[in-house]
């Protein structure tokens, strides 16, 4: 479904602030495949993504995408593909438009955009079917102004609009690490539902261990721009936090390390 090979990205190339934040980061992921991603900061986990969303071009290496190479694709294009959600809320909806202008606009992911009225009615009701889902009420508040809705509100609606037209990968960033405890969890709770039903092939990038562990099929960790751990299968369902940070901790030559330190 999607085959990462050998890729590389470098920031500041050339200056005394030279970064090599990916440094040969391979990964086969398949289809339906829901992989959560940790590490430290700086470890490379957004700037993976980042890269895998076409926000920049890589050094070198390879993405290919349900067997097509979109390497040198640039962001809008891959965006027809590719569902994100961001840690902001305020960056995954347009804060002067209503909660149904959102939503059409991102049902015309992929596609060419002509000049035709915006919201038809068969939209509203279509929509309206898609937000009772989420149960809070945005179904009957489709006029709102998204910037009118709280932060836990507009994260549950960018969900909705990444995945309304299934996308080929869905990226998830933190997701929820903005948002107060209750309203993340049902957040998560939003997003188990939502990967589950459609089968959706997602990475998801969590600081939180205890969610690393219990969501999704896989778990790789990412530790100075490599991977260097990927667990799936019984031994991902058998883990506990005590037994990543010994791993972490062996990674790093025996140095002890504490949640604070993977986590911060």
């Amino acid at each position: 479904m999607i085959s990462v090979t050998n890729m590389i990205k470098a920031f500041n190339k050339g200056d005394v602030n030279e970064v090599t934040a990916l440094n040969g980061v391979d990964l086969e992921v398949n289809d339906g495949d829901f992989i959560t991603i940790i590490g430290s900061n700086g470890a490379g986990k957004s700037t993976f993504l980042n890269a895998l969303a076409g926000m920049f071009f890589i050094d070198a290496g390879k993405i290919v995408l349900d067997g097509t190479d979109i390497t040198r694709w640039p962001e809008h294009k891959r965006a027809g593909l590719i569902g994100r959600v961001f840690q902001d809320p305020l960056l995954g909806t347009c804060a002067g438009a209503t909660i149904e202008q959102n939503l059409a606009v991102a049902r015309k992911r992929g596609l060419s955009r002509g000049l035709s009225r915006g919201v038809k009615a068969r939209d509203r009701e279509f929509f309206r079917q898609k937000l009772s889902v989420l149960g809070l009420g945005l179904e009957d508040r489709l006029k709102t102004h998204t910037g009118l809705l709280s932060g836990g509100q507009r994260q549950a609606l960018t969900m909705l609009m990444a995945t309304l037209v299934r996308p080929k990968l869905l990226l998830l960033d933190e997701h929820t690490a903005a948002l107060d405890p209750k309203t993340g969890a049902m957040v998560l709770d939003l997003t188990d539902e939502i990967v589950g039903s459609e089968n959706l092939t997602t990475l998801m990038v969590t600081h939180n261990m205890n969610q690393a562990i219990a969501m999704g099929n896989r778990l790789i960790m990412f530790h100075r721009g490599r991977i260097v751990l990927d667990i799936s299968g019984d031994e991902k369902k058998n883990l506990k936090v005590e037994d990543l940070l010994q791993r972490f901790a062996d990674l790093r030559g025996g140095e002890g390390v504490s949640d604070r330190m993977l986590l911060a």
